[in-house]
């Protein structure tokens, strides 16, 4: 679980970095917005 919750929180912080809604991720990697928010709060990962 811990894994999960740092690999979404890297996700989150680069994406903020990058000035990058979820959406706008999620659109760059061909995901869904879901998928994007699910891997930030370490719900599911890639």
């Amino acid at each position: 679980m811990e894994e999960k919750t740092m690999f979404g929180k890297f996700i989150a912080q680069k994406r903020k970095e990058n000035n990058l809604t979820q959406k706008d991720l999620a659109q760059r990697l061909y995901v869904t917005e879901s998928a994007v928010s699910k891997w930030e709060r370490g719900v599911s990962h890639a």
